[in-house]
């Protein structure tokens, strides 16, 4: 037998948070360098899974199966197509940064504090988060990814609750108080989500007598698993509910801005640029494979509600006064474009939501990991108690910069490439909504330019005139993720080529061509 490659790319953080949660409470120093360690193990056997992945094989590759719960048709089953495999890749790189900067965010408080903070928990967490989300982007079984989905849940909801950020004006009372409420809104959308879904995965198994998603779609497309319109589109509607809660799309996103807000920046991180991710990897997935004609059915609706996400999103984070809420609208901004990517139903646009996931998490993760440097220094979130920062620490300004203005998918930078994909795959066929979603890059240059006039130039505030610039390991986190940027921005065929071959398995699930030029014929 073969080695197991994908399950021990996501069995290699499962260990590891168990070890590194077992290290001794006095070895604090030790749990982040297991930690640390760990993601760079799992970081090389993603970049493996990614070498002996074959863009022009078979759909699903490096497969596993085996037996699990026979009576109900349960199967451990994996696999991975272009577009899981690009996701585990980011999320295994991504990683080690969060590490990195997280590096003292789980340090005990001050003496005299009531509030322990067990640093080892805090990282054990974060590979246990790492885990189960790549087990989801590889897991071929349906009931198998639902397990992992609402699993994650458990650990990202004591990083949130248990692991704040500790720049709170209000005191560590009322800070703990707001870490609460956060984590149980986060839990609750979530759960309610998950329940939902776990009603449609009942209602497959009765339809389809078993969990593969391999064999459903294959007996799908060869007649013989017939559902009925009313049936398909119940079970779309429930597995949709749940994964535009995870996303999060307009209306069910109020869970994340207080989320962001009361994480640590290297939490947040985790939870928009990584765990968000899975919730547009699953429409792709399952939506769209499972239930194509209910997937053509909502697609109106459901571009509607990204156009609103889009508009929405970009014109809240205009009007922000705390820092890590504006990156959290302008994120739903940008999943609001991933979405519409995925239902335009044109390669253009699914392959611009493929490159976007992927772009939006390391664009995210550069611009909230040094505004996090930035809050730790100031102590503080609001966006009026700074001015004039790069007159005293130019690097973080600069670093800074260049994060925002990928947020705003300025050319030359990797964002820029999927998001003029995802327009103009949207634009051919549906060319009102694509005109519509371009002021959400006019809103995104308003809101991304004037949190770096306020922050970064103007006159130099006494708080922040002895402000430190950025340090070796924060440099060390910065600096890869700007080189990311800029490859991507300049030549993003390394992704793409991966990712199309799995978009055009996607249309042809769904049978869907792009449309034709209305082109005048030369006279």
């Amino acid at each position: 037998m073969s080695f197991p490659l994908l399950t021990a790319t996501a069995v290699l953080p499962a260990v590891g948070a168990v070890a590194t949660a077992a290290v001794p409470a006095a070895r604090r120093t030790a749990a982040k360098w297991l930690a640390l360690l760990v993601s760079l193990a799992t970081l090389v056997l993603a970049i493996v899974v990614m070498v002996r992945f074959d863009p022009g094989g078979a759909r699903y590759q490096l497969t596993e199966s085996h037996a699990w719960i026979a009576d109900f048709g349960v199967r451990y089953e994996l696999g991975v197509d272009g577009i899981a495999v690009v996701l585990i890749a980011l999320t295994a790189l991504l990683m080690p940064f969060i590490i990195l900067a997280g590096w003292n965010d789980a340090d005990p408080l001050e003496t005299g504090s009531k509030r322990w903070r067990p640093t080892q928990g805090f990282f054990a967490l974060i590979l246990a988060v790492e885990a189960m989300v790549i087990i989801s982007f590889e897991a071929t079984d349906v009931f198998l990814f639902y397990i992992f989905f609402e699993a994650m849940l458990i650990p990202m909801y004591f990083l949130i609750g248990g692991f704040g950020d500790r720049a709170h004006a209000q005191g560590e009372e009322a800070a703990s108080t707001q870490r609460s409420y956060a984590a149980v809104k986060f839990l609750l959308y979530n759960l309610v989500g998950g329940l939902i879904m776990l009603a449609a995965v009942i209602g497959l198994y009765t339809v389809a007598g078993n969990f593969s998603l391999a064999e459903i779609a294959q007996a799908r497309a060869n007649g013989t698993l017939h559902m009925a319109t009313g049936t398909e589109r119940w079970l779309f509607l429930g597995f949709f509910f749940a994964f535009a809660v995870k996303a999060p799309l307009w209306p069910l996103h109020t869970w994340l801005p207080n989320a962001m807000q009361e994480s640590t920046a290297p939490v947040a991180v985790l939870i928009t640029a990584v765990v968000d991710k899975v919730g547009t990897f699953a429409m792709l997935r399952f939506c769209l494979q499972l239930f194509p004609e209910a997937s053509k059915w909502a697609t109106p609706t459901i571009l509607v509600l990204a156009l609103i996400s889009i508009i929405y999103g970009a014109l809240l984070a205009v009007g922000q006064r705390d820092i890590k809420r504006l990156v959290a609208y302008a994120s739903i901004s940008h999943f609001g474009f991933i979405i519409l990517g995925i239902f335009a139903m044109t390669s253009q646009g699914q392959s611009g939501a493929t490159l976007y996931m992927v772009n939006h998490g390391i664009s995210t993760a550069a611009l909230m990991l040094v505004a996090g440097f930035l809050i730790s220094r100031r102590g503080s979130r609001l966006i009026a108690d700074y001015g004039g920062v790069q007159k005293v620490a130019p690097v973080l300004a600069g670093t800074f910069l260049i994060g925002g203005l990928a947020t705003l998918s300025l050319p030359g930078l990797a964002p820029f490439v999927s998001e003029f994909l995802v327009l103009v795959g949207t634009f051919t066929r549906y060319p009102a909504i694509g005109i519509i979603a371009t002021f959400g890059i006019v809103l995104a240059a308003l809101y991304t330019l004037v949190l770096y006039q306020r922050t970064m130039t103007g006159p130099v505030k006494p708080a922040v005139a002895t402000m430190p610039d950025l340090k070796a390991r924060e440099l060390l986190v910065v600096a890869p993720l700007i080189v990311l940027l800029i490859f991507l921005g300049v030549y993003p065929k390394p992704v793409t080529d991966i990712v199309n071959p799995a978009v055009k398995q996607t249309m042809s699930d769904v049978h869907k061509t792009d449309p034709k030029p209305a082109v005048e014929a030369a006279k």
